[in-house]
């Protein structure tokens, strides 16, 4: 069965979500051993490094209308500095929740100090049921959302159970058995099936985006579906949500002008990012003329960095839509077997 988004929607109420976690998302932090943990603690905001076009692409999505919420694992400790960086980055949000490490230590809850399933999905369900639309006539017009995560930790996999939950396809005896298998605290799990119950079924999830900052192989992911996008750049994300309609062209060549300035792909590399995707199925192949015409348009415009890298870029993308037109398809949609898949849904939950 093919995955394909649905049209874009231009009701008040339909406002794009875009969900961002941050380490190994959008910051490249280390957090392996203590001593990388201590000196991810201390790091002066203007000392982060954000992974490369991650912020610009999150402009753009906000430029394009979508509200930003952040979820991320990082301790609540951490606040001050990490929104000192989002400024930096000239990055806005409408949401930020970050974990209660603190808390768990003074309750004895050792284990959820690690655990990402008890802490994200909890917080995922509770946002989604604040912000379901209640009674609506029409559930195309209810918000939907965009997913970035990293393969880290356990983003696929509670990002998947989230959006199957969320449309109907996980029903509250799967969802007790994964919370009991996962072992996720009892108080924790009937705080989730509680949101659960809460929120309208509908197909709210559109992409799930996986930051392949471990290189884990893509192949592996495949379990989760066509709705799940593992990437290895920033543009490879920003060409899929272009192909979604949720991102002009302009936004996608500011991505590569990030990517050729600052971190030396040059027209070839950008345009493998694209064949990349097309050759695992990811892309559709089309609207790529609309990269060209945006290109002439802002070069008319003003002086654009990098234009000669970006103009073969663009050259490129023709012959590798072909490849990605024959390719869509190849990926299923399909709902994972989540019982079975909780005892490996983090390989850092140890």
């Amino acid at each position: 069965m093919r995955y394909t988004p649905r049209p874009v929607s231009t009701a008040p109420e339909s406002r794009h979500i875009a969900r961002w976690d941050l380490d190994k998302t959008y910051l490249r932090t280390e957090f392996d051993t203590l001593r990388d943990i201590v000196r991810t603690a201390l790091e002066r905001p203007d000392e982060k490094r954000t992974n490369p076009g991650a912020s610009t692409l999150l402009r753009e999505m906000v430029r394009a209308g979508m509200r930003v919420h952040i979820l991320s694992g990082s301790p609540e400790q951490m606040r001050k500095r990490l929104e000192d960086k989002l400024r930096l980055d000239g990055i806005t949000w409408d949401t930020f929740t970050l974990k209660p490490n603190l808390s768990n230590l003074l309750r004895l809850r050792f284990r959820a100090v690690r655990d990402q399933l008890g802490y994200k999905l909890p917080a995922l369900l509770r946002s989604r049921a604040a912000m379901t639309v209640p009674q609506a006539a029409d559930k195309t017009q209810l918000l939907r959302e965009s997913l970035f995560g990293d393969d880290a930790e356990a983003d696929a996999f509670v990002y998947s159970l989230y959006a199957d939950v969320v449309a109907g396809r996980v029903d509250t005896r799967t969802l007790l058995e994964v919370c009991h298998r996962g072992r996720v605290y009892e108080d924790v799990s009937e705080e989730l099936i509680s949101f659960a119950t809460r929120v309208e079924h509908v197909e709210a999830v559109e992409r799930i985006f996986i930051h392949l900052e471990r290189q884990t192989a893509p192949g592996e992911f495949r379990v989760y579906g066509a709705r799940l996008v593992p990437f290895y750049n920033y543009l490879q994300a920003a060409f899929v949500l272009f192909e979604d309609e949720r991102i002009p062209a302009e936004a996608v060549l500011r991505v590569a002008v990030e990517l050729v300035v600052m971190h030396r792909f040059d027209g070839d590399a950008l345009g493998r990012s694209y064949l990349d995707l097309a050759k695992r199925g990811h892309l559709r192949g089309v609207s790529v003329d609309h990269l060209a015409t945006a290109l002439d348009a802002w070069t008319a415009r003003e002086p654009v960095p990098s234009a000669a890298e970006l103009r073969r870029m663009v050259e490129r993308l023709p012959t590798h839509a072909d490849v990605a037109r024959a390719q869509f398809g190849v990926l299923e949609t399909t709902s994972p077997d989540y019982v079975n898949l909780v005892g490996k849904h983090n390989p850092r939950n140890v």
